[in-house]
């Protein structure tokens, strides 16, 4: 008996002929997926999903007749099935695209160009990772077990490895041979997620007081998109949330989030922390990566720093969690239960990178209780 699982199928819901095309071209690169059809507005798509649904929808938001976020509702409303937005870089685009988020969607990519083919590789990448970790995300639970993460006892047999080359945070930031601990100073938190993260995010940082320790944040968010992300965080939270700029300074009450694009290192700077920006090749497939900002946090804070695995697909950020429990630092990771997308956070579990794991709604005590630990009251400016 053939064991192999039948391919993921995609609706694709455009209003642009030659977005329809190139999607279907990146989709059916994947054998994990296949294009169940094309539609040019929402009332196809309709007419479509009245015959046989799909495992998954990729749905621009600018449309004529009926716009994305509407159509998105009323999937929502009637039949909820996983949906990943694929927007334009703009900012009504990006402002949209977390609106979307809000309203129910799986996950956000950016419409890809082909006139850079390195960055249009990166993004058919990421586009086939986006829809496999929606489609297989139970709606009662939200999550993906151990398919995605690549496999154990019993578990169904792992996804495809994308055909990009997987790279380290050694692209980014050489691994030392041996770490001098950091004299202790102001605790800072750093937090990686992917699939699933805006949401937990939202949680976590809205459940904080004004007073929470320094946090930096790699939420695998494409170029753009950060920067609403974080301005609708901003507008929520007690803390103050910021997209990275280069040099900006990490402190008490503050929340920085790595622009889409760019990596985000954390730097020393005295006995305080300043944000660094890379422009580097994508690290685990992604840019940012949470293991190039564990993997610097590791160097530059050591045992003063917490840090926290969330949701989403892969392994990115589960090496260098390792790194920064090796530092000394409080490392946590997010438990299946809870998870969107149980991957990331798995592969840690799996590797005993994790000193302890956490359903989302103790995320936020575990912040507090460990700015208590380390005394944050002095503020690092």
């Amino acid at each position: 008996m053939n064991s192999k699982a039948a391919p993921l199928r995609v609706l694709v819901v455009d209003d642009s002929a030659s977005a329809r095309v190139m999607l279907r071209q990146i989709i059916e690169s994947d054998p994990a997926l296949e294009v169940q059809a094309l539609a040019e507005d929402a009332f196809a798509a309709a007419r479509i999903m009245a015959n046989s649904l799909p495992d998954v929808i990729l749905l621009d938001l600018e449309m004529p007749k009926m716009d994305g976020i509407t159509f998105l509702r009323k999937i929502m409303a009637q039949r909820p099935l996983p949906v990943v937005i694929c927007s334009s870089l703009n900012a009504d685009g990006a402002r949209r695209s977390v609106e979307a988020m809000e309203a129910g969607a799986i996950d956000v990519i950016r419409k890809p160009e082909k006139a850079d083919r390195e960055k249009f590789e990166e993004a058919r990448a990421t586009i086939c990772d986006a829809l496999i970790a929606a489609a297989l995300t139970a709606r009662q639970g939200r999550r993906v077990s151990a398919r995605l993460a690549g496999g154990g006892a019993g578990a169904a047999a792992p996804v495809p490895l994308r055909s990009t080359p997987r790279l380290s945070a050694d692209e980014i930031l050489p691994a030392p041979s041996a770490l001098r601990p950091p004299p202790p100073t102001q605790p800072v938190v750093c937090i990686g997620a992917s699939t699933g993260g805006t949401e937990a995010l939202g949680q976590i940082l809205c459940d904080l007081p004004p007073d929470a320790p320094a946090i930096v944040v790699v939420q695998h968010m494409p170029k753009g998109f950060t920067a609403a992300f974080s301005a609708r965080l901003n507008g929520l939270a007690q803390i103050e949330v910021l997209e990275a700029t280069e040099g900006l300074a990490v402190k008490q009450g503050r929340c920085i989030i790595a622009a889409g694009d760019s990596h985000m290192l954390l730097r020393r700077s005295g006995t305080a922390y300043r944000v660094e920006l890379s422009n580097g090749p994508a690290v685990s497939r992604h840019r940012p990566s949470v293991d190039v900002l564990f993997r610097s946090a590791a160097q530059a804070a050591g045992a003063n720093a917490l840090g926290i695995l969330l949701t989403g697909m892969g392994v990115d950020g589960a090496q260098c969690l390792g790194e920064m429990m090796r530092a000394g630092a409080h490392t946590i990771a997010q438990n299946e239960e809870t998870c969107v997308v149980y991957g990331m956070p798995r592969e840690a579990v799996q590797l005993g990178h994790a000193r302890q794991v956490l359903g989302l709604p103790r995320m936020s005590g575990a912040i507090t209780g460990f700015a208590r630990l380390h005394g944050s009251k002095a503020e690092v400016v």
